[in-house]
């Protein structure tokens, strides 16, 4: 493994997110919102997710910038990386999976919206924050550098805590007892942990 090879991996796991994103099947666009968070603080924490996941790793992959915050690149690091990446594009694959209809971009509540407690939800509430979480270390095991690598963790931890809060609110309003009664026997999005 080399660094060029680890950042084509990177790019590689990107772009299959992207296409995972996007399979019809997963989309429920033809589903009206019955509620949306969708204001400007969620615009505000989309954004800064997006930056640190998306925009700075990028930048550094197509111009080598920040130059100065590189560091020795380690082939196993990398290794683990890839790994990690396959965790979390297989998590990403079956939270949607689970999710059906129910999946939204944002914070939306559906007509028919239904609470998903089976398959990784069983284990945790917010698997797809997860996935992220996974997609941001395998970043920094791939990005030997410190800003490029480390952004992934910043950006959606910005988005995680400006969101998750505010995110579980609304699952009570929309399920009241049945969501309480779910979040009393699972985790956030560590297993047994958080």
């Amino acid at each position: 493994m080399t660094p060029t090879i680890a950042k084509i991996i990177w790019l590689a796991f990107m772009v299959a997110w992207v296409v995972l994103r996007q399979r019809p099947g997963h989309r429920s666009r033809r589903t009206p919102v019955s509620y949306s968070g969708r204001d400007i603080r969620e615009r505000l924490l989309m954004a800064a997710s997006f930056t640190g996941l998306g925009i700075i790793p990028s930048v550094y992959l197509a111009v080598h910038f920040p130059r100065f915050a590189d560091y020795p690149f380690v082939p196993l690091l990398a290794y683990l990386g890839v790994a990690v990446d396959v965790a979390c594009l297989w998590l990403f694959w079956r939270t949607h999976y689970d999710l059906g209809k129910n999946w939204s971009v944002s914070l939306d509540l559906r007509e028919r919206h239904t609470l998903v407690t089976t398959g990784v939800y069983a284990h945790v509430r917010h698997p797809m924050y997860s996935a992220f979480w996974l997609m941001a270390l395998a970043q920094a095991l791939l990005l030997p550098n410190w800003i490029a690598g480390l952004s992934g963790f910043v950006g959606f931890g910005i988005l995680f805590f400006g969101r998750v809060g505010r995110e579980e609110e609304m699952m009570m309003r929309g399920f009241g007892e049945e969501y309480r009664t779910y979040m009393a026997r699972t985790a956030r999005v560590v297993p047994w942990v958080y």
